[in-house]
């Protein structure tokens, strides 16, 4: 047994994955490789966000396809046991198995990277291999080919983890880059030992204009690939299923079930069914809390650094969908190569592949709660985003004032708004107004689950806010254009909206604080704002 080459680190690493808690049996993507692994020279390239399962559905692949270790123990309780071709690939082929984000010791340069990938191949192809003459400076391509030529059964099935970290360290240059694409071309591309060659990353293989080094992959990506969707993130049902699993596990209990899709729902697949961030989703459960466990370093921070340095392109849509608007974008095959994003559709379309936007119907959102707490505190920190970042400021006194039924300060903020010249808004609709008050409120965000056009009582409120500490103030607000604070109450009043908080007919409120009904008005031919708040008695 080798490191790379029939190691038993896939089978270790994924039996430890099925025996938790909240884990989710995904086997049944195998059933899409058996019949790729019987036409062989096949190429598949998965890429997702990070966080969203690549690694432990690689860890699968490899334990269950290498001889290394017969791996019936874990797969005869998992879903593909049921296949009748299960037993036929199970642990029957030599698997090269390659985790791209290893290291060496003191890595200072590309040429020590990939010489520890290669020099460990190497040995354990001699390893494997005794009879054959292979020496340490061979290619490691020669040496696969000198193996087929002896034997035209030695295929080999190629599962390589993380392919595109090495873009993102420091050491690394546009040269290396280069090289290191040429190094996968050549040791994968129209090679005969190639059985299948099944490769993970966040970015999609990188385009040249001659064409690509690795164009014999298929790229399945989250938003342009139906095939192999339910494989990576966790549906609504699978959540389901793992809620119940807390419920009956956790006798004091934190986590709602629809605190999870608050927070960590909002992404789309191609053909539009729901996903869950899986690793914020276990967090959470196994936790019992619900909390940003997002990972922000590396081109996180990059993203943020271009958005920094192109606002004027990104500004207005950046305050729309912290408004909680979904925007038009072109979103593009993002090249691995570059990070020189320089336009708008750029910086989007590098959001949607590190996962901090949603894409969906030509636009693009902030998935849920979790990336929405990270994009207000980039609000409240980057002065750079001119009158956004001076919303998000003055947020936490227009909150404050609504509580203390404050409706002069109110007044005063709101004006202060739209003498601000706010470039996204004409205020000729209630959809801008529901924009800006998105805006204003974006504090309450902290304290508050915030819904728009929520249905109420018999109609659909403007915004709900669902107080987290259930003993706080209820809000209820409505919007009128060229129509009184005075009207918006009443309508609340008249359309029952304050039922979403009293509970069903015989049990008791979850929430015991007021219920403070907020109407704000605004005359386009005065441009005057009014505000009433009334507490609203159960």
């Amino acid at each position: 047994m080798g490191i790379y080459l029939n190691g038993t680190a896939a089978y270790t690493l994924y039996k430890s994955e099925t025996v938790k808690p909240y884990f989710v049996d995904k086997t049944l993507m195998l059933e899409q490789l058996f019949p790729i692994i019987n036409e062989g020279n096949n190429y598949i390239c998965i890429t997702r966000p990070r966080r969203f399962g690549k690694t432990v559905m690689a860890n699968m692949i490899a334990a269950f396809f290498s001889r290394a270790k017969n791996a019936n123990d874990i797969f005869s309780k998992c879903k593909i046991s049921a296949n009748k071709d299960y037993m036929k690939y199970q642990s029957q082929y030599a698997v090269i198995h390659i985790s791209f984000n290893d290291l060496p010791k003191r890595c200072n340069s590309y040429q020590e990277y990939i010489d520890r990938i290669e020099n460990r191949l190497i040995r354990d192809l001699r390893r494997e291999y005794p009879n054959l003459e292979i020496t340490e400076d061979e290619a490691v391509w020669d040496v696969l080919s000198e193996i087929y030529a002896s034997d035209m059964n030695a295929r080999f099935i190629f599962v390589f983890d993380e392919w595109d970290f090495i873009f993102h360290q420091d050491f690394v240059t546009e040269q290396d880059k280069r090289e290191y694409l040429r190094f996968l071309r050549s040791l994968l591309k129209d090679r005969p030992y190639v059985l299948l060659a099944y490769i993970t990353g966040i970015l999609p293989i990188a385009k040249y204009s001659s064409g690509s080094e690795l164009n014999m992959f298929m790229e399945y990506t989250m938003i342009s690939e139906e095939k192999y969707s339910d494989s990576f993130g966790f549906t609504d049902p699978e959540v389901d299923e793992l809620y119940q699993r807390y419920e009956e596990n956790t006798a004091h209990r934190n986590v709602s079930r629809d605190g999870l899709r608050l927070w960590y729902n909002g992404y789309h697949t191609f053909r539009g069914e729901s996903v869950y961030n899986p690793r914020s989703v276990v967090f959470a459960l196994t936790n019992n809390n619900l909390a940003s466990y997002w990972t922000s370093s590396g081109p996180y921070d990059e993203i943020y650094y271009y958005i920094e340095h192109n606002i004027d392109d990104v500004r207005n849509d950046l305050a729309l969908m912290i408004a909680g608007e979904a925007v038009p974008a072109q979103i593009q095959e993002y090249a691995a190569t570059s990070m020189k994003l320089t336009t708008r559709d750029e910086i989007f379309s590098a959001m949607v592949v590190y996962g901090f936007l949603n894409y969906e119907n030509g636009k693009v959102s902030i998935p849920n709660k979790e990336l929405m707490d990270k994009f207000a505190a980039m609000l409240r920190k980057e002065s750079s985003l001119g009158y956004v970042y001076r919303l998000a400021h003055e947020s936490e006194r227009m909150l404050y004032a609504t509580l203390h039924q404050d409706t002069k300060t109110m007044n005063e903020i709101l004006e202060y708004v739209h003498n601000t010249e706010v470039p996204l808004l004409s205020y000729n609709h209630e959809t801008e107004l529901s924009a800006i008050v998105n805006l204003i409120y974006l504090a309450a965000r902290d304290l508050y689950r915030v819904e728009r056009e929520e249905k109420a009582g018999v109609g659909y409120v403007d915004f709900i806010f669902y107080p987290y500490d259930q003993t706080a103030d209820c809000l209820i607000l409505e919007l009128k254009v060229d129509h009184t604070p005075e009207e918006a109450i009443q309508q609340i009043i008249d359309k029952n909206y304050a039922l979403k908080f009293q509970g069903k007919i015989g049990e008791k409120s979850l929430y015991t604080g007021k219920i403070l009904a907020v109407g704000i008005g605004y005359d386009k031919k005065t441009k005057v704002h009014a505000c009433k708040v009334q507490e609203l008695f159960r």
